[in-house]
């Protein structure tokens, strides 16, 4: 099984997000550990499986997607030669090549039909395929979502285990494990796609402890409203 870590990345951030803003929002509504962990888990496992499933149907559906373009491009190669390799010359004197040289360019690729073929894929429809398998896809996005989205409800679990319902100072722990796996995990995306650690790390803090404020500041409305 491999991992994909954008997808892995991905989940991670929704599930610590998810699962922290249900820890502030039942903390702002001040009910029990009991609650934090039953809500905590259930949406683990199922906003979990439920991102999991919706990341395998969409990179299911591209993947068939694009074999149906390239499909379509074998038959046109094949029935419509001319059409094509008049598309191909097209697309290139468009990115500057003439005379001789364009020529050249339109020969050298429709020699090789899968050249042909890529070249049609990428230039004219702007599609690329996808060698990642949709099913890994999907394990990566649940491991990711359950994985970090953990991390907010340990210190609620570890301070049940000894005995001590909803104590404020788990809150705290809480807080600085979700804040230290969002810069982590913003930090492991930016440096995936080659951009500033430190600023996606931040960004990621920044958003997630936007979505707990909220969650918070809505938990604690209810609980002023209806006592």
């Amino acid at each position: 099984m491999k991992i994909h870590f954008d997808d892995f990345i991905y989940g991670s951030i929704d599930g610590a997000v998810t699962t922290f803003a249900i820890v502030a929002g039942v903390m702002g509504a001040s009910l029990s550990s009991t609650i934090i962990l039953i809500l905590g888990f259930a949406n683990l496992f199922a906003d979990g499986f439920s991102m999991a499933a919706s990341n395998y149907q969409a990179s299911k559906a591209r993947n068939e997607f694009v074999q149906m373009k390239r499909k379509q491009e074998e038959w046109e190669i094949d029935n419509l030669e001319e059409q094509e390799r008049d598309e191909i010359r097209d697309i290139y004197r468009e990115k500057g090549f003439k005379d001789e040289l364009l020529e050249d360019v339109v020969r050298i690729i429709t020699s090789k039909r899968k050249v042909w073929i890529d070249t049609m894929m990428k230039e004219e429809l702007g599609l690329i395929e996808d060698a990642k398998n949709p099913m890994h896809s999907s394990v990566s996005t649940f491991v990711g979502f359950n994985f970090v989205g953990l991390i907010p409800l340990i210190p609620f679990m570890i301070f049940m285990m000894i005995g001590i319902e909803l104590n404020k100072d788990a809150f705290v722990y809480s807080i600085a494990g979700v804040c230290a796996a969002f810069f982590l995990v913003g930090m492991i995306k930016g440096k995936i796609v080659k951009k500033s650690m430190m600023r996606s790390g931040i960004n990621t803090l920044i958003i997630g402890g936007i979505a707990a404020i909220v969650a918070y500041l809505v938990g604690y409305g209810l609980n002023f409203l209806v006592s």
